[in-house]
């Protein structure tokens, strides 16, 4: 994400969209009653002749709105904003609604009432550089190259090659190997990423780096070990104690870490609160230093018109100066959050309960 232009003390701050995991940021920093306004499309009904027919067409316009609605998919490249026009051509009645499909290349301007110290801190990690790394899980006959999101991971491509069920190892060294070398080099290129994760079971990365001849693919290519070459063992491989240093500086190690630092002070029955009744009472007794929240439970307060409830705990923990993170859902640490309730906070000190 690129800033334009920011002034904290009008609460303005004028954005562009650069890439996909820009959407996720946004869709965490817009709030209902935020105002939003730019160049966007609008649709205008105009009456033909008869004044029976009409022609509907779309027209770019400027125009502001205050946001009622958030709605972004991960597995979409749009980010949705809907809201009542505030300001806009005086041929567009104020009141009626507009949404903004906001992606790639979109430059819009934010508007708050107040910039939380959180807030600030979500926007400035959104313009640093994003440490993605290529994840290959395969074996003889099947593989899957995925890319890291800040949401998780995107599947690039599934590939699957004709191999005999009793051909001897030797044999799997052919064509399916130089396709799965052929799509790395493809992606390394497209994305540039930092690492490439070789996962396999058994022997096969072995044979596999055998064929690799690019010195700039087998410097980026780090060996783990997984259980199959199937989209359920992605999570499994992050885990792998031989990618520590690898992962280290990504976003997904980041936020596993928090959850299992969570989870460990759980399971000593410390410090730590979860479920929103437990969490609201630590974040009021200002107990709260690390606040979590996975992003799906913002969705769904925004959907059932309760978001109130969680700005109320994002504000209250800013103002006592705990940090805010929001998890993504769609990771195994996510998962295990969604099980205590979407919401946790690690303590600063022990609470009665």
């Amino acid at each position: 994400m690129k800033i334009i232009h920011s002034d904290f003390k009008k609460g303005q701050v004028k954005i562009k969209i650069e890439t996909l995991d820009d959407l996720w940021y946004l869709s965490h920093l817009i709030d209902p009653k935020d105002h939003i306004k730019g160049k966007t499309l609008r649709k205008i009904k105009k009456t033909g002749p008869d004044e029976r027919t009409q022609k509907v067409t779309r027209k770019p316009v400027f125009l502001q709105i205050q946001v009622e609605k958030i709605e972004f998919s991960p597995h979409s490249n749009i980010l949705r904003i809907s809201g009542k026009i505030t300001q806009g051509p005086d041929d567009l009645p104020r009141g009626s609604y507009h949404t903004f499909n906001i992606e790639e290349n979109t430059e819009i301007t934010i508007e708050k009432e107040k910039w939380l110290s959180y807030q600030k801190q979500k926007l400035k990690e959104s313009t640093q550089k994003k440490y993605i790394f290529l994840i290959c899980l395969f074996d003889r006959e099947d593989a899957i190259i995925a890319l890291s999101k800040h949401y998780g991971y995107q599947i690039l491509t599934e590939l699957h090659g004709d191999v005999a069920k009793k051909e001897k190892r030797a044999l799997t060294r052919g064509n399916f190997y130089q396709e799965i070398i052929k799509a790395l080099k493809e992606y390394n290129q497209r994305y540039n990423p930092e690492n490439i994760i070789l996962a396999s079971p058994a022997f096969y990365k072995e044979d596999l780096l055998k064929l690799v001849t690019d010195e700039k693919i087998k410097k980026k290519i780090v060996s783990a070990t997984c259980s199959s070459a199937k989209e359920s063992a992605l999570n499994e491989v992050l885990k792998r104690p031989e990618l520590k240093q690898a992962l280290k500086n990504s976003h997904l190690a980041e936020e596993t870490k928090l959850v299992e630092e969570l989870l460990t002070q759980i399971s000593k029955n410390h410090l730590a609160a979860y479920g929103y009744r437990e969490t609201k009472k630590a974040v009021e007794a200002g107990a709260a230093e690390k606040l979590l929240i996975l992003d799906k439970l913002i969705q769904e307060y925004r959907q059932k018109e309760n978001y109130d409830k969680l700005d109320y705990l994002m504000k209250t923990t800013d103002q006592t100066k705990g940090n805010i993170h929001i998890i993504s859902s769609e990771h195994e640490a996510g998962q295990k959050l969604k099980g205590l309730g979407g919401i946790a906070a690690i303590l600063r000190f022990k609470l009665e309960w």
